[in-house]
C-alpha cells in the first residue's frame, strides 16, 4: 500500500466569546491507499474538526497535512487546485449537502464541468455515477427531497467519486441513517474503496460498524490522538485506558456490556483542557506523573502507536484491566 495522506503536529483552534478553543491539540496520522482508517471518540473529541482541516475547510494554527506529497492549504473561493480535487469528502448529513432547489444530475456534474467536461457528458457521467452507487440513472431528473435519507448519501458519495478521488474523509456519513441504511451505505463505501484503491478516514462514533468496515482505527480524546492500532489490535487488547472504555461501553444484545463505573465524568471542556495527560482525571490507573507529564505516541513492539505511561516504547503492550 502507498501512504496518501501525513498529517504532522495538526492542531485547530477556534475563537469561542473571545477564548481559544484547541480542538485538534496535535494529531500525527497517515493513511493508505486501499484502506479505511476508522477515527473514533466521545462526542466533542475533535474528530470532525480534524476531518475539516485534512480537506482544508479549516486552516491548522500549526503543523502539516501533505497529501499525495502535497501541503494542502485552506480552500477560497477560487477554483481549487487540480491536485486536490482528488481528496473529497462526505458530509454527515446528505440533506445539509445538497442545493434543494437543483436536479441531482447537475449537482454531481459541476465537478466535471470545472475540469472540463462538457455539460452533456458530465450529466451521462452522473447517471454513471449514480448506478455505480445503487441508484437509478433517471434520478439525474429529480430533486434532493424526492430521495430517502440513504439514498441522498449515495448521491453525496457520488458527487465526491466524480473527482475520482484517492481519499475521502467521511464524517459520520452514516449515523443520520435508519439500521438498515446504514449497513447498506457502509457496505457501498467498502465496496467503492477496493473497487478504486482509494483511502478513507472513516469518522464515527459507532464502534460496531468502525470495527466491521476498518482496517485501522485512531482512537480520539480531547483533542489528542490516544492509540492508533489495526482492528484486532483495539478490540483484542486496547493499551490505552480510554480505548479500553470505549471497548467496553459497547453495549450486547443481553445488556451486560457498558461505560465502567470507574471511568466518571464527562469529556472535559476543551476551553480549560487537564494539564499532562488529558485523560488521567477519569482514569481508574491514573499515576501522579499522569497530571503533569503529557504522554507522547510510542510506538510498540506489535506496531500499534499509544500514548501512555502503562505502556513502553519498543515493548509488547500491557494488557489493561478496569475494575
Amino acid at each position: 500500500m502507498k501512504e496518501i495522506l501525513n498529517l504532522k503536529n495538526v492542531a485547530v483552534e477556534y475563537d469561542r466569546h473571545g477564548r481559544k478553543v484547541r480542538a485538534v491539540a496535535g494529531v500525527d496520522l497517515t493513511l493508505n491507499s486501499g484502506e479505511i482508517l476508522g477515527l473514533v471518540g466521545e462526542s466533542g473529541c475533535g474528530k470532525s474538526t480534524l476531518g475539516k482541516a485534512i480537506v482544508g475547510i479549516l486552516r491548522p494554527i500549526t503543523g502539516e497535512i501533505v497529501f499525495d506529497r502535497q501541503k494542502v492549504k485552506k480552500l477560497t473561493r477560487g477554483k481549487r487546485p487540480e491536485h486536490f480535487r482528488n481528496l473529497q469528502m462526505v458530509f454527515q448529513d446528505p440533506y445539509g449537502s445538497l442545493n434543494p432547489r437543483r436536479k441531482i444530475g447537475v449537482q454531481i456534474a459541476d465537478g466535471l464541468i470545472v475540469a472540463g467536461m462538457s455539460k452533456k457528458l458530465a450529466l451521462v457521467k452522473a447517471a454513471d455515477l449514480l448506478e455505480k452507487v445503487g441508484l437509478p440513472r433517471n434520478a439525474v431528473d429529480r430533486f434532493a427531497h424526492q430521495f430517502s435519507g440513504g439514498q441522498r448519501q449515495r448521491i453525496s458519495i457520488a458527487r465526491a467519486l466524480a473527482a475520482s478521488p484517492t481519499a475521502i474523509i467521511a464524517d459520520e456519513p452514516i449515523s443520520a441513517l435508519d439500521t438498515s441504511s446504514q449497513a447498506q451505505v457502509a457496505n457501498l463505501l467498502v465496496n467503492l474503496v477496493d473497487e478504486f484503491d482509494m483511502g478513507m478516514v472513516f469518522i464515527s462514533h459507532d464502534l460496531s460498524i468502525v470495527r466491521r468496515i476498518s482496517d485501522r482505527v485512531a482512537v480520539m480524546y480531547l483533542g489528542k490522538i490516544v492509540e492508533v492500532g489495526t482492528v484486532d489490535q483495539i478490540w483484542n487488547n486496547p493499551s490505552h485506558p480510554y480505548t479500553r472504555a470505549l471497548i467496553s461501553a459497547i453495549p450486547h444484545a443481553d445488556g451486560t456490556s457498558f461505560m465502567p463505573k470507574d471511568l466518571p465524568g464527562d469529556v472535559p471542556n476543551p476551553m480549560s483542557p487537564p494539564s499532562g495527560c488529558r485523560f488521567h482525571p477519569r482514569c481508574p490507573l491514573a499515576k501522579a506523573e499522569c497530571a503533569s507529564n503529557e504522554p507522547e505516541l510510542r510506538k510498540l513492539a506489535d506496531g500499534r502507536d499509544v500514548s501512555c505511561v502503562l505502556q513502553t516504547a519498543g515493548s509488547q503492550p500491557v494488557t489493561i484491566t478496569l475494575n
